[in-house]
């Protein structure tokens, strides 16, 4: 007799408000929320300007509010600081450091940034590269860039089959590379090579590359072929 009142008080309190980026767009059918919450940090480790909470929404398949919450909560984490949503008893997720990296709001939009603090030990790191030889990766990419300039990163990559923006941040923060523009149908970022590069070449200007098409494997073999085509 005494059990009922105490199961229906129970059964009376208002269930745990979840998390507001748990919600699906259509309903309240309740999705896999470190799923959205990784998939909103990839596109951000990609991003090379701030993203807007718009454009996060539709890459993630997400309504703008939801991605906000998602953001705010890779913020704290990255801060080291708990974010706790009304009804959230997992302190497992707590984090357990603060990150050398940093999630802020900048310009309209959001982007991951290397901490302040550790500023003096980035510029060791990125400074003291360039008294190193380039890699393979970034020579590849200097003489498609050499050959096509001005030419966009994308256009590289087509060339090259592979991601080349860090390696293009390399060649620019070396001096090897540098922005002119913007393409006028993409508004993508132009680049060329500098005269720092030159120099390292030994060349006065860009007429005096080396033509290609005598190390290219066959070449010798491109005047029978057009003669025995019909």
């Amino acid at each position: 007799m005494t059990e009922e009142p105490r199961a229906a008080a129970e059964d009376s309190q208002p269930a745990p408000t979840p998390a507001p980026a748990l919600e699906e767009a259509q309903g309240t059918h309740l999705v896999a929320h470190e799923d959205y919450l990784a998939a909103v940090e990839a596109v951000l480790m990609v991003a090379e300007e701030p993203v807007t909470p718009a454009e996060l929404a539709a890459a993630v398949n997400l309504p703008v509010h939801q991605v906000q919450a998602l953001l705010d909560e890779l913020r704290a984490e990255a801060d080291g600081t708990p974010l706790d949503w009304p009804g959230e008893q997992d302190t497992a997720r707590a984090p357990r450091r603060q990150r050398g990296y940093e999630l802020r709001e900048v310009a309209g939009g959001w982007r991951f940034y290397s901490r302040s603090r550790y500023a003096e030990q980035v510029s060791a790191f990125v400074l003291g590269g360039q008294t190193t030889r380039l890699s393979q990766a970034a020579l590849e990419t200097l003489a498609v860039i050499a050959y096509r300039q001005p030419v966009t990163r994308s256009a590289v990559a087509a060339i090259r089959g592979v991601n080349v923006d860090s390696v293009v941040r390399t060649l620019v923060t070396r001096g090897l590379l540098d922005t002119a523009g913007t393409d006028p149908v993409t508004g993508a970022t132009l680049y060329v090579t500098t005269a720092e590069f030159l120099e390292r070449l030994g060349l006065d200007s860009i007429d005096e590359l080396p033509h290609l098409s005598p190390h290219l494997p066959g070449v010798e073999d491109l005047d029978e072929i057009n003669d025995a085509a019909p």
